[in-house]
């Protein structure tokens, strides 16, 4: 994991801010296909078991790496995130099963439950950024402008959460690439306009499903910037990605409690 702290230098690149909008733009039929097709191209209808690796750096403290294990069953809404290391994290996980996310402490054996703005092992993420692509169900797109962001050109749109939605920001803005369809940037706000966090997605990679009978699309790193506590930021790594069946055990309450015992 020592080349892991060399992933927020290239960052930098990454930061410049979005150019002068430009004459154009899509309609809002054409908006929500693109936001259709941001979810659809992440979306396996089968399973998927993903490691990770998550690297927290945190103003005048010590930078800390975990290792964890991702589960989804995009079918069924239903994701288990199990923490592998380090030692004192081991055993640690989040469930989300019917729309609730709860948290597991090994320490004390019990369960909590937790809402959408969850700092999942006190990092700057999120449960969104472990799980499936919602966008479309849970907000509603407005075209802003098609703008540069840095050497590509793209679609710039805001989300505003569904007044049904339980989200962790209720204001999105995307940056999605023209020429791929990848989503490049993330800016989330507060309801007063605060910006709280700002994402970018310097890598995308591809494979293929069974299960979905065509690709998927999954972001291999993913860097966000802590806007509130400046100098704080968290670096997802996707090291391997596997779509076989899994065990419908293991996205239950007793899986978890088994595998910190």
């Amino acid at each position: 994991m020592r080349g892991l702290n060399l992933l927020v230098v290239p960052a930098l690149v990454w930061l410049a801010l979005a150019g002068p909008a430009r004459a154009g733009g899509l309609d809002a039929a054409q908006t929500l296909a693109v936001i259709k097709e941001l979810d659809d191209r992440q979306r396996n209808s089968g399973d998927y078991k993903a490691m990770v690796f998550l690297e927290r750096k945190e103003k005048d403290k010590n930078d800390l790496v975990y290792q964890l294990v991702i589960y989804r069953r995009d079918q069924d809404d239903k994701l288990m995130m199990l923490f592998l290391k380090p030692k004192a994290e081991a055993g640690r996980g989040y469930l989300r099963i019917d729309k609730n996310l709860f948290m597991y402490d090994p320490t004390t054996g019990k369960w909590d439950r937790r809402t959408e703005r969850e700092r999942i092992g006190g990092t700057d993420s999120r449960r969104q950024d472990y799980d499936e692509s919602r966008l479309s169900e849970e907000f509603v797109p407005t075209y802003v402008a098609e703008e540069a962001l840095g050497q590509f050109k793209v679609h710039h749109i805001r989300l505003d959460a569904k007044q049904e939605s339980d989200v962790a920001f209720p204001v999105m803005h995307v940056w999605v690439d023209q020429a791929t369809g990848n989503l490049l940037k993330s800016q989330e706000h507060a309801l007063s306009g605060k910006l709280m966090r700002t994402s970018y997605y310097p890598k995308w990679e591809r494979m293929f499903s069974q299960s979905k009978g065509a690709d998927i699309y999954f972001p291999r790193e993913m860097r966000i910037f802590d806007e509130v506590e400046k100098g704080n930021r968290s670096t997802i790594v996707i090291e391997k990605i596997d779509l076989n069946p899994l065990d419908a055990n293991i996205f239950t309450k007793a899986w978890l409690e088994a595998r910190s015992r």
